[in-house]
């Protein structure tokens, strides 16, 4: 298994610096991994930094917990484009998702629109910490309905993150067409093998480095 195309490098600590930025670069190119993902600050810088190499340019919309209104995301998501993002992972409305209120449908698809008119993916993040087993298949149903690419477990900030039996769940609720991001938590080569056995696309970690020096062949 190729375990470094599975993997955003990721680091959204708010402590960062323009080093950490073109180190987190240089290292998703000397490894091969999938992509990066960064604080919508940072787009710009890393996407210059990424020049012609094979590198997603990842950031976060809404992040971490939700409940901006809706012009807000799209404002974040429409500058994260306009500044060289491929994709958003976008903190989808927890509030209003346990309210019941239509909306929360209405805003995934909204973002995917969005996403989709300049030719980028959508990633929502659910936070499955916070959803009960049945929330999080009626979360993937909405997602998938709404035209997301993918949906993805965590944003690192709650009370845990990504688990495997979040993600069978998560497989066994949305069509082969959407995506899988486990996120939050996954330091280890047998984590993050784990996760992808489950269903998991794409592995978010600032763990990566270590996860790939320690593959088993």
């Amino acid at each position: 298994m190729n375990i470094a195309s599975f993997i955003e490098h990721t680091n959204l600590s708010p402590t960062l610096t323009i080093k950490d930025i073109d180190e987190l670069v240089a290292e998703a190119i000397e490894y091969n991994f999938f992509g990066i993902c960064v604080p919508p600050f940072w787009v710009k810088r890393a996407q210059r930094e990424i020049g012609s190499a094979k590198i997603a340019l990842i950031t976060v919309a809404g992040f971490p917990l939700g409940y901006n209104m809706t012009e807000t995301k799209l404002d974040e998501m429409q500058r994260a484009i306009d500044n060289g993002a491929d994709e958003v992972d976008m903190v989808w409305n927890i509030t209003s998702f346990k309210t019941g209120i239509p909306w929360t449908k209405i805003e995934v698809a909204k973002c995917a629109k969005l996403m989709h008119d300049h030719q980028k993916l959508l990633k929502v993040i659910i936070e499955t910490a916070y959803l009960s087993d049945s929330e999080i298949e009626q979360a993937c149903k909405i997602c998938a309905d709404a035209g997301a690419d993918f949906v993805k477990t965590s944003t690192g900030f709650a009370p845990h993150g990504a688990k495997v039996e979040h993600i069978k769940i998560m497989k066994n609720n949305l069509p082969a067409s959407v995506g899988i991001k486990a996120s939050g938590g996954i330091k280890s080569y047998e984590s993050a093998v784990s996760m992808i056995d489950a269903g998991a696309t794409r592995i978010g970690t600032s763990s990566g480095i270590s996860i790939v020096t320690t593959t088993k062949l």
